[in-house]
């Protein structure tokens, strides 16, 4: 599908209703009523605070995909991705009608509703998820659990977001959008159920590398069987991770969003009109792995020394703000940050002339008279 028809489909189908990165169960209550007409919603579940999990069913094909979103409470990229693919077979369209008729798609749209509701990675026990698929010691990792086992997917998707500190390899290179193909063995041998993850995952790559060019980034294939994707790929499902990251100034992830739906469609068209055999994986292999370089803001050349700082997400009643908050004070010449403000050697500081010091948040700085504001 070429990047002129995703992106025309994007712009008549993004859903409106959601924005910025504070997304839970009441913003998709209506959403969810607009479809039972055409799909199946079912209350598959409840979290531990007693709210409802959903799962959407459409397509009568027999190449089966399961797809589960805001596993971590705080990551909403792709939940607002999953609605704007949705809004898509919610109406007769022939770009996609073949992804109907040969693929049958099971959606969690939000696993983890308590975490999403507190804008947090964990759900009300505070139990990260995504470390509980041996155990299923939460009534989420249960839930997903029987949903996989019910369903029998082909594939999974695990959608996820990461962290604005991580670059595509060691470059300037922020990773927008970051996969995985998990390992299934603590060897990590590269097996054919892997191979699979990794064929769908390089034809993603080759699209948004037309529009993000070094952009794309891999994470570690370390095994552990306590991470969903892990546990599902050993039991022989391909499972992929989508991991939705930073772009340029977009820290409502909105850019990001679009990658992560285009991603989607073509993974789909790619799984209905192919057989998957993991014979045509090695562009993977050529995807950087993922580091640590980033910072969302550096101030370079403070006598001698440099600035890092990062921003807090911080959930004020109903609002998601930015705090931005000093992290290092010294040589940062092996990092980035998204934004570089260069202080020619001059002092720094604060409100009121204060001297600024690790762990401060702070608004703004001065530098030579001139103030530079952090506010997203």
């Amino acid at each position: 599908m070429e990047n002129k028809t995703l992106k025309a489909l994007f712009e008549t189908h993004k859903e409106s209703s959601l924005f910025g990165r504070y997304i839970h169960s009441q913003n998709i209550a209506p959403l969810l009523d607009k479809m039972k007409d055409k799909m199946r919603v079912i209350e598959v579940g409840n979290s531990v605070d007693g709210l409802p999990i959903y799962s959407i069913t459409f397509g009568s094909g027999k190449k089966k995909i399961l797809m589960w979103s805001q596993m971590h409470g705080n990551e909403s990229t792709t939940t607002k991705a999953v609605f704007d693919m949705l809004n898509i077979f919610l109406e007769e369209n022939h770009e996609i009608e073949h992804i109907l008729t040969s693929c049958s798609i099971c959606i969690i749209p939000i696993l983890n509703p308590d975490g999403a509701k507190l804008y947090t990675r964990f759900n009300a026990n505070k139990i990260d998820l995504n470390r509980d698929a041996k155990d299923l010691s939460q009534p989420e990792s249960i839930v997903l659990r029987k949903v996989f086992e019910d369903f029998a997917p082909d594939f999974c998707y695990n959608l996820h977001g990461q962290r604005t500190i991580f670059s595509a390899g060691n470059t300037n290179k922020s990773a927008t959008v970051s996969f995985l193909s998990p390992s299934q063995n603590p060897e990590r041998t590269i097996t054919t159920t892997r191979k699979k993850a990794m064929e769908v995952i390089s034809v993603m790559n080759v699209n948004l590398q037309q529009q993000i060019e070094n952009q794309v980034g891999i994470y570690d294939d370390s095994f552990n069987i306590n991470c969903v994707g892990d546990a599902f790929q050993a039991s022989n499902v391909p499972t992929i991770l989508f991991e939705a990251g930073h772009y340029a100034n977009d820290y409502y992830r909105e850019r990001t969003r679009e990658f992560i739906f285009q991603s989607l469609i073509i993974s789909l068209d790619y799984i209905a009109s192919n057989t998957i055999t993991g014979d045509y994986c090695g562009a993977y292999f050529n995807i950087p792995q993922n580091e640590k370089r980033f910072y969302d803001i550096v101030i370079r050349n403070v006598k001698g020394s440099d600035i890092a700082i990062h921003y807090l997400e911080s959930l004020v009643g109903n609002v998601l703000v930015f705090v931005p908050k000093i992290e290092r004070i010294s040589d940062l010449s092996g990092f980035f940050g998204h934004k570089e403000i260069d202080a020619n050697g001059s002092g720094v500081f604060g409100e009121s002339c204060a001297a600024l010091k690790v762990g401060d948040e702070i608004d703004f700085v001065m530098v030579n008279d001139e103030k530079f504001s952090f506010k997203v």
